[in-house]
């Protein structure tokens, strides 16, 4: 069946890059290629604000770090479709676009409203947790 196809939403990326558990270890399951991930440019911008949160406190050197993790591993895709599935949250939908146009496998997700949709055409919508069981 070759590799995994997924697209991690933001909130499990900060979480591998700042703490142990199941997100971290979808990284480095990334990082020995074992994993194939997928992101956009959006969803790569919305990396960059959210690692800058004061809450978090990242240096700028460990956020540096992981930016260059995810423009080495990732493969960026642009989506030439703007959907219109998760109306509760609809900067959600960057996700789905991902995943759709890169033809992943799985989304790996903490979010409630993609969570809620459990299954995008083949694509599943599930936990790091949940998606370390198959």
């Amino acid at each position: 069946m070759g590799k995994k196809k997924i697209t991690v939403d933001t909130n499990v990326l900060i979480s591998a890059f700042g703490w142990r558990g199941p997100p971290h270890t979808i990284l480095e399951k990334i990082a020995s290629g074992e994993l194939e991930l997928f992101t956009s440019y959006e969803q790569f911008e919305e990396l960059s604000k959210v690692l800058d949160y004061p809450k978090f406190e990242f240096t700028e050197d460990q956020k540096r770090r992981f930016k260059e993790f995810i423009s080495e591993k990732a493969t960026f895709v642009k989506s030439p479709i703007k959907l219109d599935i998760i109306k509760k949250d609809p900067s959600d939908n960057k996700i789905l676009e991902c995943a759709l146009v890169a033809g992943a496998d799985y989304i790996i997700s903490g979010d409630d409203h993609l969570l809620s949709v459990q299954k995008f055409g083949r694509i599943r919508i599930m936990k790091a947790s949940a998606f370390l069981r198959i």
